[in-house]
């Protein structure tokens, strides 16, 4: 199922589903931050999804990562709470959704790296060589936080 992003367009469809959802900044040893090429947009993202019913937003970020990336982590922060009702996400499927997304912060503990079905391609990608690749601006923004703000969290 393909996934089309629009952010402050007045042509996007209107939204008829809000997304309780969480993504996590994955970095490795040297500080490089892990992304997903998306199957659904071939675009680069970090790790995330949904909430489930029966889980918490940490736990959701952790069993997201895990079934994206094949890594097992520990949450250590929180990068922080992104509403902006300008983000719109709309579906092949008819779904058009509005999305809550809690961003935390995540280290690697275990697993071994491995596409899932939601991606073509995970790498780890150092701070200057973001701008390489084609990510959505609102993924950026998180990344952005999390490399310059990583004493405070962003609330918006």
């Amino acid at each position: 199922m393909a996934r089309t992003e629009y952010y402050d367009d007045p042509n996007a469809p209107e939204p008829n589903s809000m997304v309780v959802a969480a993504s996590a900044v994955v970095t490795n040893d040297e500080g490089h931050i892990l992304l997903q090429r998306r199957r659904d947009n071939d675009l680069w993202a970090l790790p995330g999804g949904a909430m489930e019913m029966n889980e918490s937003l940490p736990q959701a970020a952790i069993r997201e990562v895990k079934e994206e990336t094949g890594l097992d982590i520990e949450i250590t922060g929180l990068v922080g709470t992104y509403t902006d009702p300008r983000h719109i996400i709309a579906y092949t499927d008819g779904e058009v959704r509005r999305q809550f997304n809690i961003c935390f912060r995540a280290r690697i503990t275990g697993g071994q790296l491995e596409i899932s079905d939601e991606s073509t391609e995970l790498r780890f990608v150092a701070p200057d060589e973001l701008t390489d690749l084609a990510i959505h601006h609102t993924q950026m923004k998180r990344i952005h936080h999390h490399l310059n703000n990583r004493d405070t969290s962003h609330l918006g």
